[in-house]
C-alpha cells in the first residue's frame, strides 16, 4: 500500500517549526519511508487506543512521533509531532 497524498493540520506544522532541525530532518526521512509502506517495520506504525482509537502514530526516533488518521487507503492526515504528550 503506498500513501499518495498526506495532508497536515495547522497543529502540525506548528509543532513541527519547533522542533530541533536535526529531528525536523529525520522527520521529513521518515515521511519517505512512510509514503512507500505505512507499515514498514523501521516506523513501528501502531494504532492507539482509548478515546483515540481512531488515530495512528509512527516513530520519528525513539522520543518523537507522527501522530495521523487514514483518510483512504491512500490518503491521510498528519495530526501532530512531538514526544508522547501528543498522545493527550
Amino acid at each position: 500500500m503506498k500513501i499518495t497524498r498526506i495532508e497536515v493540520s495547522s497543529r502540525f506544522k506548528r509543532s513541527f517549526r519547533k522542533l530541533p532541525s536535526k529531528i525536523q530532518r529525520k522527520a521529513i526521512l521518515k515521511t519517505k519511508f512512510f509514503k512507500e509502506n505505512p507499515f514498514d517495520p523501521r516506523l513501528r506504525t501502531h494504532s492507539l487506543s482509548g478515546k483515540e482509537k481512531e488515530c495512528w502514530a509512527f516513530w520519528v526516533n525513539y522520543k518523537y512521533r507522527i501522530k495521523f488518521i487514514f483518510l483512504s487507503d491512500e490518503e491521510v492526515l498528519f495530526l501532530d509531532v512531538g514526544a508522547h504528550d501528543i498522545y493527550k
